[in-house]
């Protein structure tokens, strides 16, 4: 009689290890990658279909409302903040209380759950983004999402890879302006860059278009916003993956 080294379940080991292992973690990574690594999250183009029927062109720009009304902590935090229905229904209450597009905005309201919106700007999980450090240092919202007033339906229009970060860190000038037009997206580049502190105190060069006077720490010269202070941005590894 023939004897054997193993057993006759060692035969299931090998087709069990695939059903149950091989095949799920390949197929988890292939997801993985199909998911994050295509143009929904990383490429320029994007623009996913929103629950509501939001016309960025109409409401910021054909009749002008500030992007801070909906996005209101964008000033004094790290998120920009989802608009919640509330803001919405301030207008909307009074506004085409009818409209058929509308509906699920009315639903939310009376349910009292929220719009489930579609994230557009998705930066990874270790990327440590600040909007109100970049606004508060006169960077304004047309920089990093595009002409947004005149968008019916809003797309992401630059990568935000680190190289194109790394770009504007590196001479931030030409996307400063002042404080009071950061969310002003019609103005012509270079319009908010003036001379640097020392020669505005001069006078007679108060609107030269100078962004920069001495180097920076990092070996870069330093940009200033309008009003003077200095714009130093980060290019060190720390100063967004923290």
């Amino acid at each position: 009689m023939a004897r054997y080294i193993f057993p006759r379940w060692a035969n299931k080991v090998l087709p069990l290890s695939l059903v149950f292992g091989v095949l799920p973690l390949g197929a988890a990574v292939t997801g993985g990658l199909w998911y994050y690594g295509t143009n929904k999250h990383v490429e320029v183009g994007y623009q996913p279909k929103q629950p509501v029927d939001y016309s960025h062109k109409l409401h910021a720009g054909d009749l002008g409302m500030d992007c801070r009304y909906c996005h209101n902590t964008v000033e004094r935090s790290e998120e920009a903040a989802i608009p919640p229905t509330e803001t919405c229904m301030n207008c909307h209450s009074k506004v085409r209380t009818q409209s058929p597009k509308l509906l699920p905005v009315r639903e939310s309201w009376a349910n009292d759950t929220p719009i489930p919106w579609v994230r557009v700007h998705n930066l990874a999980d270790y990327v440590y983004f600040d909007h109100s450090a970049h606004l508060s240092a006169g960077v304004g919202c047309v920089t990093c999402h595009g002409r947004v007033d005149q968008m019916a339906e809003v797309r992401q229009v630059e990568p935000l890879s680190m190289s194109w970060c790394l770009d504007c860190h590196r001479n931030p000038g030409p996307n400063l302006r002042d404080p009071k037009d950061i969310t002003r997206m019609d103005l012509p580049a270079l319009a908010h860059v003036t001379a640097a502190p020392a020669k505005l105190a001069g006078g007679g060069a108060a609107n030269a278009p100078v962004a920069a006077e001495g180097p920076a720490p990092h070996g870069n010269p330093v940009a200033h916003t309008t009003d003077g202070r200095p714009v130093n941005p980060p290019l060190h590894c720390s100063g967004c993956h923290r």
